[in-house]
């Protein structure tokens, strides 16, 4: 299933459940319109054709102790098919890192990280990232502030 097959009602399923995953499937079959059981169906087939790839429960960094969030660019030593599978297959390895992308340009690998403070960042950048055999050098940036952190993909209805 891809963007073009989505239906108008598939469309708003996915939007109404992208502000609330929660939402019991009464619910959401009342506010797209729809009977229980076949709205059912359409998000059992939009799980099953992956667009809905998982539920999750968005939780709030800093009431947990989380204060600092910081991107780090990474650069590796060798640049082999080999060497960044390792490198990435690490990533998921590590609570720290929220996402891992390679990249274009001048860095290899950017990651989005997480820590306690300023402290145990740079803990984890010195002893755990820059220990990390194949790389070559980090350079981080911390947020200062965050304007804009979402989760949900624009998914509109064509017209």
């Amino acid at each position: 299933m891809t963007g073009e097959m989505l239906s108008p009602t598939d469309i708003k399923i996915l939007q109404i459940l992208q502000r609330d995953a929660s939402i019991s499937n009464v619910a959401l079959a009342e506010k797209v319109g729809m009977s229980p059981s076949p709205c059912l169906r359409r998000v059992k087939q939009l799980e099953a054709s992956g667009v809905i790839r998982q539920t999750v429960a968005l939780l709030d960094r800093r009431k947990l102790g989380l204060g600092v969030l910081a991107t780090i660019q990474v650069r590796l030593q060798r640049h082999t098919e080999e060497g960044a599978e390792d490198f990435a297959k690490a990533m998921n390895d590590l609570s720290e890192i929220l996402s891992c992308w390679a990249m274009t340009g001048r860095q290899d690998f950017l990651l989005m990280a997480l820590a306690r403070d300023i402290e145990s960042f740079g803990d984890f950048v010195t002893h755990r990232l820059l220990s990390m055999p194949n790389v070559r050098d980090v350079q981080s940036s911390l947020v200062l502030k965050e304007y804009k952190n979402q989760t949900a993909i624009p998914v509109k209805i064509s017209g």
